[in-house]
């Protein structure tokens, strides 16, 4: 039996402002967080079917590697989950604002597109 992947993640303390800023900044990785706030845990691969998986790995690394994100091995699957209590603890509020303000720049564009 072939032991489970093991991923590197930074301790809480280690989880800097800078590199969360920057992993949610970037449109795709920023709607792969909304898609983990709505649904919890989830398979890597369900964050974005159609992507090559070579860019699906670059942008959930990079979500492991800033600690927005845990992830964990199980079978042949990469389970990846929102660090919500970590980054509360770091950053109160500051999910909530990113993700909150995410909504509403969605909806406006769509309101635009539909006037």
């Amino acid at each position: 039996m072939v032991p489970p992947r093991s991923y590197e993640h930074p301790d809480p303390d280690e989880i800097v402002i800078p590199r969360v800023l920057f992993a949610l900044s970037e449109p795709l990785r920023l709607n792969m967080v909304r898609m983990l706030a709505e649904r919890g845990e989830v398979d890597s691969i369900d964050l974005g079917p159609d992507l090559p998986r070579s860019t699906l790995t670059h942008h959930t690394s990079l979500l492991r590697e800033s600690g927005v994100v845990f992830v964990r091995g199980e079978g042949r699957k990469c389970m990846i989950k929102l660090r919500t209590d970590d980054l509360e603890q770091r950053f109160p509020g500051l999910l909530n604002t990113v993700l909150s303000s995410y909504e509403h720049a969605v909806s406006e564009t769509e309101d635009e597109d539909e006037a």
